[in-house]
């Protein structure tokens, strides 16, 4: 059973539950497949057919979900675009995958309109709800697991957008896991924090698809409002969240998570994304009975390991690890040297298995085996320990230096909530710099973080300098913008100069 056919299959069994619930709006399972079947019909008078890209430019919404399902009716590729990014962006990715057709909405189809030339633009609002009509013959095209479902662009390293391109069966083997490990079924609410563009929303929709179950949109503008996410969680009686760390620290630290019960329906927790600072972990084990999960993967590969917080790891100064292989996918340690890592050792993680990727798109297929670029231990029971990315991997005065073990170092101070240290200038002229957020009361001194840090860690692994700060700026998904730290370090410098 392919992705689509989730839907569908659901709409016959729940027909008047909620699928998809946003801001004012809701489509029961009946509605979705409906306007997926009429929305396909569109796409196919536009040229749309089996193995076309089908780019959809526009905020978070139900539309949105219609049009994603409605591509994947007609055996297409559907592309999700933030309705933030510019419309540069749209023509370079519609440009990248050979778009067919690009949906978007007001404005943003009036720009898009006027800068793709022959690639033509339906309207997303046309996608808003079934028109009333008796519905006709459903639209289903046969295609085969192997084909590719959707296409997630990252960033590249050159400064291109990648795109990342996902089969039918690379997104059930995670979803078939994940709803498995969850137990989930139709009375289930689950929480979409993340980006469509953004990996983490696959669990969210497509886990929810497959038992009937709801999945409620988090609209773009609440995404890292904490007062706002709190009060969704009570008020849509999440049972199923994933997220950021970092969302949740706001809402702990900015929207009184923690100041009141957990929802009484609240099942499990998940995060995936970056490491989650464990004295944030103890507070929502503490907080809740639900089940904290972290999952570990990179959009590659989707969620490929997963480590279920135990009592044991609330005594950890470090963060959790990210434990086994998940999804039926084999992971294991590489060394420098091409050996399997043993216990103890350290070694860049390699995945093999359903959820690794078909390839970029345009780029030829994955190899059998994909290397993820982070670097993590091997503990003793065959699980990992994230130690950060190798791309992180620095060279400063002549020593190789990880970056994520000096935060890690940095994040087990008393007063230190979080941190984040980039490199600064290049040559011998490269220094290590830490932005560190104080924990909730605290303002920890320059010298004692140093001195921590001392204790703990070689004398060239010693930040340089040390930046207090309220918050660390993040990417649209979350993540630390490390270019932005860079930027402010140099302005900081000139500034005292």
């Amino acid at each position: 059973m392919n992705l689509h056919e989730l839907v569908i299959r659901s709409a016959q069994q729940h027909p008047d539950r909620t699928a998809v619930a946003a801001v004012g709006r809701e489509l029961t399972y009946r509605e979705l497949d409906r306007g997926a079947d009429e929305f396909a019909r569109l796409l196919a008078a536009a040229g749309v057919g089996r193995g076309d890209r089908v780019v959809i430019w526009g905020d978070k919404s139900p539309e949105v979900i219609v049009a994603m399902q409605a591509a994947l009716r007609l055996g297409a590729v559907y592309v999700p675009q933030d309705g933030t990014a510019p419309v540069g962006r749209i023509v370079t990715v519609a440009g990248d995958c050979a778009a067919r057709v690009v949906c978007a909405t007001g404005d943003r189809l009036k720009e898009v309109t006027a800068v793709l030339g022959t690639v033509p633009a339906l309207d997303l609002a046309q996608a808003a709800a079934p028109t009333g009509a008796a519905p006709a013959p459903a639209v289903h095209t046969e295609t085969k697991p192997d084909e590719p479902a959707f296409i997630l662009y990252t960033s590249g390293s050159t400064g291109t957008p990648k795109g990342v391109s996902i089969s039918h069966r690379n997104a059930r083997a995670f979803v078939d896991w994940a709803v498995e490990l969850l137990g989930a079924g139709p009375d289930d609410r689950f929480a979409n924090h993340a980006p469509l563009v953004f990996d983490l929303s696959v669990l969210d929709l497509y886990a929810a698809f497959s038992v009937g179950a709801s999945v409620r949109l988090v609209p773009a503008a609440l995404a890292y409002a904490p007062g706002e996410l709190v009060a969704f969680l009570h008020r849509e009686a999440i049972t199923v969240w994933y997220s950021v760390p970092s969302a949740l620290i706001l809402m702990i630290r900015g929207g009184g998570l923690l100041d009141r019960p957990a929802p009484q329906g609240l099942r499990a927790v998940l995060f995936a994304g970056e490491p989650f600072p464990i004295a944030h972990v103890r507070r929502l084990a503490a907080w809740t009975d639900a089940r904290l999960l972290n999952l570990y993967g990179p959009t590659e590969t989707n969620v490929c390991t997963w480590h279920e917080v135990v009592p044991a790891d609330l005594e950890r100064e470090r963060p959790v690890p990210i434990g086994r292989a998940a999804s039926g996918d084999e992971v294991w340690a590489r060394t420098d040297t091409g050996a399997v890592a043993a216990p103890g050792e350290q070694g860049e993680l390699v995945v093999s298995g359903p959820t690794v990727m078909l390839g970029y798109w345009g780029r030829g297929p994955a190899s059998e085996a994909y290397a993820t670029g982070d670097i993590v231990t091997v503990l003793p029971d065959g699980g990992f320990d994230y130690v950060g990315r190798r791309d992180h991997a620095v060279k400063v005065r002549g020593h190789r230096i990880e970056l994520g073990e000096i935060e890690t170092t940095a994040n087990a101070h008393a007063d230190v909530e979080t941190t984040a240290v980039v490199v600064a200038g290049e040559g011998m002229d490269a220094r290590l710099v830490a932005f560190v957020v104080p924990a909730a009361g605290a303002r920890p001194g320059l010298l004692a973080l140093r001195r921590h840090l001392a204790e703990r860690l070689p004398s060239y692994m010693i930040a340089d300098h040390i930046h207090l700060l309220p918050d660390l700026p993040r990417t649209r998904n979350g993540k630390i913008d490390r270019p932005e730290l860079v930027r402010r370090h140099l302005t900081l410098s000139k500034g005292r100069s």
